[in-house]
C-alpha cells in the first residue's frame, strides 16, 4: 500500500502586485492547499507554509517597500529551507536593487534588475524559452514559447543560477533561475499561469520539484 500524498501548503503573497487568483487558480490541484496570505501576515510568522509565493504584477519599488517590514523574516525562512518562488516581478524582488526604482529587494540572489535594451517596450506576449546548455535537465518538458508582460530583466552577478534564456530584439535575458542556499528559490520571468496548459504544467512541476527539494 502506498503511502498518502502529503497536502502542501501554498502561500501566494499579496503585496499588492496583483495577478493573485488567476495564480491561485493555476497552483490549485485539489491535493494542495493554496491561499492568498497579506504581506502583513507573512512577515508576522511565515511557518505553516511549505512553499512562499511572490507573483507578479506592478513596480518594483512599491513592491520593494510593501515588502519591507518582512524581507528580514523571509531571508530567514528562506535560509532554514522554505522554498519560494518568484513570478516576473515576484523574481525581480529576489535581487538585490533595480533601475527602476528605489529600493532594497530581497537579496535571494546576487545582483539587479535591469531595463530591458529594446525599442519596443514593454515586451507584451510569447517568446520562445531556450534553456542554458549548462543546465539543460531543468527544462525537460518546458514549453517552447511563453507569455511575458515585462519591461525589466534580471541580471544575475552569477548566470550559473540561469536554468532558460529568452530574448527581446537581441537583448538576451534569464527567463528561469534557480539559486538560495538548497536550491530552494526559484524564478521565471514569464507568466507560466498565462502561457496555456503547457505553462500551468511547467509551473506545477517546478512547485513539485521546489516542494520536494529536487529543483536544480
Amino acid at each position: 500500500m502506498s503511502a498518502p500524498t502529503r497536502r502542501v501548503r501554498i502561500a501566494i503573497c499579496d503585496y499588492g502586485a496583483g495577478n493573485l487568483h488567476s495564480l491561485a487558480k493555476a497552483l490549485t490541484t485539489g491535493e494542495d492547499e493554496v491561499r492568498i496570505e497579506t504581506d502583513a501576515r507573512i512577515a508576522a510568522d511565515p511557518s505553516g507554509t511549505d512553499l512562499l509565493v511572490l507573483p507578479g504584477v506592478g513596480g518594483f519599488g512599491a513592491a520593494a517597500e510593501r515588502l519591507a517590514p518582512a524581507r528580514e523574516t523571509i531571508r530567514r525562512a528562506v535560509s532554514n529551507g522554505m522554498p519560494i518562488l518568484g513570478i516576473c516581478l515576484g523574481m525581480q524582488l529576489f535581487f538585490d536593487t533595480s533601475e527602476e526604482a528605489a529600493g532594497e529587494g530581497l537579496g535571494l540572489i546576487e545582483g539587479r534588475v535591469r531595463r530591458l535594451r529594446a525599442r519596443r517596450v514593454p515586451q507584451i506576449g510569447w517568446n520562445a524559452l531556450m534553456p542554458d546548455e549548462r543546465n539543460l535537465a531543468s527544462l525537460r518538458d518546458a514549453p517552447s514559447t511563453v507569455y511575458y508582460a515585462n519591461s525589466f530583466v534580471c541580471e544575475p552577478s552569477d548566470a550559473t543560477c540561469v536554468r532558460a534564456w529568452s530574448e527581446h530584439e537581441g537583448d538576451r535575458f534569464p527567463a528561469f533561475v534557480v539559486g538560495g542556499p538548497a536550491s530552494n528559490v526559484a524564478g521565471v520571468q514569464f507568466h507560466p499561469e498565462k502561457s496555456s496548459a503547457d505553462g500551468v504544467r511547467f509551473l506545477r512541476r517546478v512547485v513539485e520539484r521546489l516542494c520536494a527539494g529536487a529543483v536544480s
